[in-house]
Order: structure tokens, then sequence, then C-alpha cells
């Protein structure tokens, strides 16, 4: 840390929304020139607390200081005024505008007359951010032409270009590769050389342990602990985060291997997806890796319909299978958790009985009318099954935390008792605990007899919880590993084509 002067101190911050206490008491301070993380668990108060900081909420006690100075931040706009940015999950930018034009927008600098934007200096002063920050796209791109890395990147000249003293990170990593979130760390860590406080809020463990200089851990509202992140390991965090230890992170129990389940034979489909050959066999689970692009995602929507097949052949259970549609592959027994819940996998306004059992309308239906009863009695056991939280069946599903919507989509396909499961990305942006108990979850599937095809981003989770790796690079089916076989160092040189056909189908 470049000066031992806070550059930020929130002092006895707190916060009621109707019925929650959601900050109590909170008093957290970060330095010039430092990566400070904030972990806890979604609902712990740490979206709030920034939430606070950054003016979209105003703390009902408690005093905020800024180098040693009392501030009153009643706006976001007040917050920028003071140089303090956020950086959301759900990134604030405008498609169809530049690069330029969203970094100035509300604040485009004008021509003499005071009416007209100056689109020559406003282009001009967002190069010079750029080029301050070593990126190297265009000013005058649409965002829309952007990767989801590049749009981060704009978002952090955007903060740049106010001035800001304290930028927030919330979980910027999500839809990142491991490539794109390097780069992302390097501008990070020379932010933080020029003396910017970055606050990063990471449910990713070996990112916080990686990039953070302090770590700080809320609960149910309150500061549990801070610590420099050197003198902790993920044990003691993980305890702090959930207030009681996690004996097995990833439980993998060893699971007697069935009959195949799915034969995938030179799958091919757009630009994205080349070449497959794998087998999937009951009671296993098989993580897929490599690269965003390379060609995952575009293998479970091939199999589950969503996407046409363009060659090669699928087989189920030892039967050729032509699969046109979603629900010639649920009749098949194939389930797909997508990558994007909010998106793809939930009605957000809807109940979160309607969500998790509307697989179930059909068969609990007499004469077009549904069956409550039968249905709020399943409801009940997949609540307790998958330990959902939520205060009722007819709570929208939209407010409950990222791990109890991913479960409630899990929920919906459980109801259908799939024979192979494909899981996009199952745990993305999700707390420790929830992650922990979707492991979990897996482990008890597979050791029933269900075959899961695992997608994921994170290599300690494919490692911790699959029995094979398949891994990508560029629209092909590069390496396979075994469980002993495997290591980051293995998969990364695959998926960067560094190890070529390394291991061989089972």
């Amino acid at each position: 840390m470049a000066d031992q002067t806070y550059r930020l101190e929130l002092k006895n911050i707190t916060k009621s929304f109707p019925g929650v206490l959601a900050v109590q008491d909170v008093t957290l301070s970060a330095y010039p020139g430092e990566i400070l993380a904030l972990a806890g668990e979604n609902g712990a108060g740490k979206s709030t607390l920034m939430n606070i900081l950054s003016g979209a909420f105003t703390a009902d006690a408690g005093m905020i200081l800024l180098d040693g100075q009392e501030v009153k931040i009643s706006s976001p706009r007040r917050a920028q005024e003071l140089g303090i940015a956020m950086i959301h999950q759900e990134l604030a930018l405008i498609p169809q505008m530049t690069v330029a034009q969203n970094i100035f927008l509300g604040r485009e600098p004008l021509f003499a007359a005071g009416t007209l934007v100056n689109t020559k200096i406003m282009q001009t002063e967002a190069q010079r951010i750029l080029n301050q920050l070593g990126l190297d796209f265009a000013v005058t791109a649409l965002i829309s032409d952007l990767s989801i890395a590049q749009r981060q990147m704009v978002e952090i000249a955007k903060a740049i270009s106010i001035k800001s003293r304290v930028i927030i990170l919330d979980e910027p990593t999500s839809a990142l590769t491991e490539r794109e979130s390097g780069k992302l760390f390097g501008l990070m860590r020379s932010l933080r050389e020029q003396g910017v406080t970055l606050i990063y809020i990471s449910h990713r463990m070996e990112e916080i342990f990686d990039l953070s200089d302090r770590l700080a851990v809320m609960r149910d509202g309150q500061l549990v602990g801070v610590a420099a992140t050197k003198e902790l390991n993920v044990n003691s965090v993980v305890q702090m985060m959930v207030g009681r230890e996690l004996k097995e992170f990833f439980p993998k129990a060893e699971t007697q291997r069935g009959e195949v389940a799915l034969e995938v034979h030179h799958l091919r489909s757009g630009t994205h997806l080349k070449d497959a050959t794998f087998t999937l066999f009951k009671g296993e689970i098989v993580g897929l890796a490599g690269l965003v692009g390379s060609g995952r995602t575009e293998i479970a929507r091939v199999l589950f319909g969503a996407d046409q097949n363009e060659g090669g052949e699928i087989r189920v259970a030892g039967a050729v299978a032509h699969i046109h549609s979603p629900q010639e592959a649920i009749r098949l027994g194939i389930g797909l958790v997508t990558e994007d819940r909010k998106a793809q996998g939930l009605f957000l306004g809807q109940s979160v009985r309607s969500n998790a059992s509307v697989s179930l309308f059909e068969r609990l239906s007499r004469f077009g009318f549904l069956l409550y009863g039968q249905i709020d009695q399943w409801m009940r056991g997949a609540i307790q099954q998958l330990n959902i939280r939520t205060a009722n069946l007819e709570q929208r599903v939209g407010s409950l935390s990222g791990g109890n919507q991913q479960k409630v989509v899990i929920a919906r396909w459980l109801a259908l008792n799939p024979k192979i499961l494909i899981l996009d990305e199952p745990t993305r942006g999700i707390d420790v605990s929830s992650k922990a108990e979707i492991y979990n979850l897996m482990s008890e599937l597979a050791a029933k007899g269900m075959a899961i095809l695992m997608i994921s981003s994170e290599l300690p989770e494919i490692l911790g919880v699959s029995d094979r790796i398949l891994v990508m690079r560029e629209g092909r089916l590069m390496a396979e590993f075994s469980r002993a076989e495997a290591t980051q160092d293995r998969i990364m040189q695959a998926a960067t084509g560094q190890l070529l056909n390394a291991g061989g189908n089972s």
C-alpha cells in the first residue's frame, strides 16, 4: 500500500429495509493504492454496503469519510463528483453508442455555444484514457460490437475519466475467460500503483488470494473480520463467511460407473463447433473445460436440440437419437441448466412455485386444471432436498439470491427425472455455501446413476468435481484427462493449443 493514511472510512454504517436489517453497525476502512476484497455469502450485506458508498442507497446511521473529510453521498451523481465509481455485475453501458460516448455520457464536452457536443475533443480525451489503461480497441467502436471483457474495460475507463479515487468492482469476472480476467487484474494492479483504492467483490477464492492486499468478510449484515490476505487461507475465510467449517468443499464420492448413457461422434454445428467425440456414462460427472468461444456451450445446445446438429451422430442409451428440438431432448431424458439463469432459465417476475414446477404442469393437471395440492407437496420436498431458502412458495423468484435461483432451476429439471443432466456454468455468481450445496447435489445424483456433463470456466471446480475432464479448443475436442491425470496447467495447455490430443476417449 502506497500510504498508511486512510482513503476511505465507513463508520458504524447501518441500513434497514422493511423487515430486514441489511447492514448493521459496519466500520470498514481502505487505503490509497490498495485492493480490498469484500467477501460473504449472497445476502450478507456486501452489495447494500457498496450501494450506500456509491449513492444508490442512503444509510440510516453512520458516516463516510473520504481522505479524512466527512462526506454526504445522496446520489450516484454525488458519488461520482467525489470520485467514487461502482462497476456493477450488470454493466450500465448503452450498446448503440460508441466507446467515447459511453465514457462521457452526461458529461460530454461542448462547443463554446454550449449546445453541441465537441466530438473531436471527446474522442481525443477518450483515446488518452484508453492509452493510459493500455487498451487497444477504437473509441469509435459501438459497445454492442465489444466483448464482455472489453465492456468491463470501458466501465473502468469511465471511472478513470471522472478521476475516481475509489473504484468498486462487483463480481467483474463472472462472464470472463481466464485470459480476459488476467488482463483485468493487470489493469487493476496498474491502478493500485497509481494510488487508486479498489474494492473488489468476488465469490472466487483463487482470485481473492491472488489479487487482494486485505480481505473483509461480511455475514448476516455484519463485518466479521478484516485481515491481510496473506495471513488467511481458504478454510478460514469460508468459516468466517458461513459461520461454520465446510469440511468438504468439493465432495467427491467414488461412484461405480454404469452403462453408456450418451455417445457423441464428430458432432458439429455452425462455426463454433467443428468436431467433438466423447462418451458419457451413467454415474459419472464429466467436466467440460475450455476458453469462452471454444465450443463448450454449443455442445450443450446441440445435445439439447436448441441448435442444429450439422454432422456426426448422437446416441442415447445405445440408440441413434435425432434431436431437433428441446422437447425431443426432454423426451429422451436430457436436461439442460443454461449458463444465464436470469435470461434463459427463470421467469423473474413469477413465483418460486411457478418457476420450479412449470415442468410438472402437464403431468399434474386434470381436464386443464392444475392439481395445486400435489404440486405444493412436490415443491416442499424439493425445497427441503435442495435447501432452497425462500419465505414461501409465492415469493418472487427474482428476489432470491443467485444461489437459490439456481437451485430453483435445478429443481425444475429434477422434477422430470432426467437420465442425462447438462449443467452450463452451474455456480456462476453464487456464494461459497450455495456452491458447496450444488456440488453435494451433483455427487448425490451421480451416485444414483445420473450422467452429468458440467461446463465450467472455474478450473478448481472442474478439478474438484469431475470424474473425467474434456477440453475444447476452437470448436474441437482436444484432450481428455482422468481425474488422476488432470492439473490446471495441463487443462490450460490443452485449451490454448500447447498440449495437443492428450488422453483418449474411455
